[in-house]
């Protein structure tokens, strides 16, 4: 492996920025995700990998719905607004990958 020597400035809140030869060779780059890792003296610096989110919540709704669905339970037509709606927004392309900007009210 080449061995890359950057020296990075820490801000007034403890923030970096990785140098662009850096995140070269790591593969990241906006909206990338690194690891961290002390090492005795050193921090190692590391790609990290995607990891799926598993919420025990949301895996429970899904459970239940698709129990739902399979028994035929609770199964309704949309409101007719609703319906609308989600046709309309067929012609807009979504990436489900994006990061969300701004706030988001749940």
């Amino acid at each position: 492996m080449q061995t890359i020597h950057e020296v990075a400035t820490i801000t007034s809140k403890g923030q970096i920025t990785l140098p662009k030869s850096i995140r070269q060779a790591l593969g990241v780059d906006s909206g990338g995700k690194v690891a961290f890792d002390l090492r005795e003296s050193q921090v190692v610096v590391s790609r990290a990998e995607a990891v799926p989110h598993a919420d025990p919540a949301i895996a429970g709704f899904l459970a239940l719905l698709e129990k739902e669905i399979q028994s035929g339970q609770h199964i309704t037509a949309l409101p007719e607004d609703l319906a609308r709606s989600m046709l309309a927004a067929l012609k807009y392309s979504v990436d489900l990958n994006e990061e969300i900007k701004g706030a988001v009210t749940l």
